[in-house]
């Protein structure tokens, strides 16, 4: 399971944007990277569009996941995660975000007021990664 995650600054700093714009949506998208071990670091996102018509869901369109998987394949990546917005709520995996999750070692990061918070789906259940200033930065 991922204990650590690299997210370089400007990553981050994409997201939070991202979650910004979105709103009232949540905005959503993909991560790209590498997994050694317990260790990730992202080295690109995918954003995608979010199909979901209800506020406080995200859904990411299928042809976005697709070119995701295809670019991070090209890199001789993998996509290693998502990210999407709480616009209104915590930087926490939601009851709906339990449902949607699916995928073992699945990174999971969240924004919401203008903080960013990581997750990793295992097992049935989410696990911090890293929270607010204990996520793992890198300036690259």
């Amino acid at each position: 399971m991922i204990d650590r995650l690299a997210l370089p600054s400007a990553l981050s700093v994409q997201i939070l944007r991202a979650a910004r714009a979105a709103a009232p949506q949540e905005c959503c998208g993909l991560i790209e990277g590498i997994r050694r071990g317990k260790d990730a670091r992202a080295t690109a996102l995918y954003p995608a569009h979010n199909l979901s018509p209800h506020v406080g869901r995200f859904e990411i369109d299928p042809q976005d996941h697709f070119d995701a998987l295809r670019g991070a394949r090209a890199r001789g990546q993998a996509i290693i995660g998502c990210y999407h917005s709480h616009p209104h709520g915590q930087a926490k995996p939601s009851q709906t975000d339990l449902a949607g999750a699916g995928e073992e070692d699945f990174l999971w990061l969240i924004a919401a007021g203008g903080r960013l918070a990581a997750f990793v789906y295992s097992r049935g259940g989410f696990s911090v990664v890293a929270t607010g200033a204990d996520l793992v930065t890198s300036s690259s």
